[in-house]
């Protein structure tokens, strides 16, 4: 017996709560682009960071308000992709839906690739790899289940994260009062000012955003949660406006925390930030503890990827009329599209062979891909609803009370915002190359549907103009 439902019941299950998708799209963003990539971060910019993180905070809460508003205006879609598809066109949806499902890839071989260093401060002998097609397999097995189970085991990653930025926190404050001793001097907020605020002056402080853009992609994991939520009326709002507020309040508490307590010079681009910060005062046990929690938290944001790949790939094939997408677009009993999930985890497992050849170079590659990717993305969302609100203009139609603020002047900020990001990774040469090769992605992805529905096009004619000829030849017989 197939364990697949047929097309006529190809519903997601609605069984995500409140709580789960509140802590799905935190477990999503806080991952390793905090716990890891900050770093490089603070090596850019020096103290200048926390504005970095704080603009781009804002940024994504009016992304949110205006994806908020588009979830609402139909709940029955299946992502936020068919919105893109209503306003701006099959072609973009097209483009938009394949993008979203190579950015979310590219986030989960990041993850992967960071749990493979975490375990090596425990086993520096156990090859990255390892790690990662452990780590695969195991959230592979949960996301097969159930969409609840999903969202249980997200729920407690999320938890323990968390927990420890709390932790990590009020340490610091801690620290700070008692002028806790380090290799490098003592634990003050006088360690902000080294420097000056802008110490590596605006260059270092522009060019932190592309890492610090990275740090928030996820964060519109609610417009995939949608279809499975059970009161989405209720939850989506509540999530828009929480969970923006609460992630900037955790990254700018924890990066204000970790630079008091030891000196941002002092902090290596290429590791943890939390756990050198805690070693290196002498804090084994902090530091171990430290380690487990950001590994937890690069598993945490690997399960939101497969969630998310799994979701989109389903979407993107969905009624398909292709072997392939048949078996894709398909769920199971338990009303999870697990053929996607297998796959999706195929492919993310390329970046396990990756990490056996190059170990040292995969994270800042696949990072750059995706904080290139999201940039068109986030712009996608933010012009689909530009669209929305005229045609609820032009047609004088009612809006559902949840509408962006500010409108249409925060709708431009952000993508003015979004264009300078793009700017800023013109400026170094990984960043660069991500750009160039996310670029002509688009491009390959835009002429190949192009073609396609040319293709499709001349097929209809021809059929029809055949149909049309073996109509006039049998008329002419019969004439005769």
């Amino acid at each position: 017996m197939k364990n697949t439902q047929s097309t006529s019941n190809q519903n997601f299950s609605r069984e995500l709560k409140s709580r789960h998708v509140q802590l799905i799209a935190l477990g999503g963003t806080i991952g390793t682009g905090l716990f890891l990539g900050s770093g490089q971060g603070i090596h850019l910019a020096g103290s200048s960071i926390l504005l970095a993180y704080l603009i781009t905070g804002i940024m994504c809460f009016l992304l949110m308000r205006a994806l908020g508003e588009l979830l609402l205006s139909d709940l029955n879609v299946h992502s936020y992709i068919d919105f893109i598809q209503r306003y701006l066109g099959s072609n973009m949806s097209f483009v938009a839906g394949w993008t979203y499902w190579v950015c979310w890839i590219t986030i989960a071989m990041a993850e992967i690739t960071a749990a493979g260093q975490y375990m090596q401060y425990w086993f520096p002998q156990l090859p990255q790899w390892v790690t990662g097609l452990v780590l695969l397999g195991i959230l592979l097995l949960l996301n097969s289940v159930t969409v609840s189970a999903f969202g249980e085991t997200e729920f407690w990653f999320a938890i323990i994260k968390i927990v420890a930025i709390v932790a990590l926190i009020l340490a610091g404050v801690y620290m700070v009062s008692v002028q806790f001793p380090t290799p490098v001097g003592h634990a003050s907020v006088s360690n902000l000012a080294q420097g000056g605020f802008f110490a590596n002056g605006w260059k270092g402080f522009f060019l932190s955003f592309q890492m610090v853009l990275f740090s928030f992609v996820g964060i519109e994991m609610v417009g995939m949660t949608a279809s499975e939520t059970a009161d989405p009326k209720k939850v989506i709002p509540k999530a828009v406006n929480e969970i923006p507020m609460r992630i900037i309040l955790f990254y700018l508490g924890s990066l204000l925390a970790l630079m008091c307590i030891y000196p941002w010079q002092s902090i290596s681009p290429t590791s943890s930030p939390f756990v050198q910060v805690f070693k290196n005062a002498g804090v084994q046990a902090a530091a171990s503890i430290i380690n487990f929690v950001v590994l937890t938290a690069a598993a945490s944001a690997c399960n939101s990827s497969l969630f998310t790949t799994g979701r989109m790939l389903f979407s993107l094939t969905y009624r398909g009329k292709g072997r392939f997408a048949k078996r894709m677009g398909t769920l199971s009993k338990a009303q999870v599209p697990v053929h996607a999930l297998r796959f999706s985890t195929v492919i993310i497992a390329v970046s396990v062979f990756l990490n056996l050849l190059i170990p040292g170079h995969v994270f800042a590659f696949v990072a750059s891909v995706a904080t290139t990717c999201f940039l068109f993305i986030w712009g996608a969302i933010v012009v689909a609803h530009l669209k929305y609100r005229k045609h609820l203009q032009a047609t004088k139609q009612p809006g559902h009370g949840f509408a962006m603020p500010w409108f249409p002047f925060t709708d431009y900020l952000v993508l003015i915002f979004l264009a300078g990001v793009a700017i800023v990774l013109l400026f170094r040469t990984d960043t660069l190359i991500a750009l160039i090769g996310s670029a002509v992605w688009l491009m390959a992805l835009w002429l190949g549907k192009r073609l396609r529905d040319r293709e499709k096009t001349s097929a209809v004619v021809a059929e029809h103009v055949s149909s049309q000829t073996h109509t006039d030849v049998e008329s002419d017989n019969s004439t005769r």
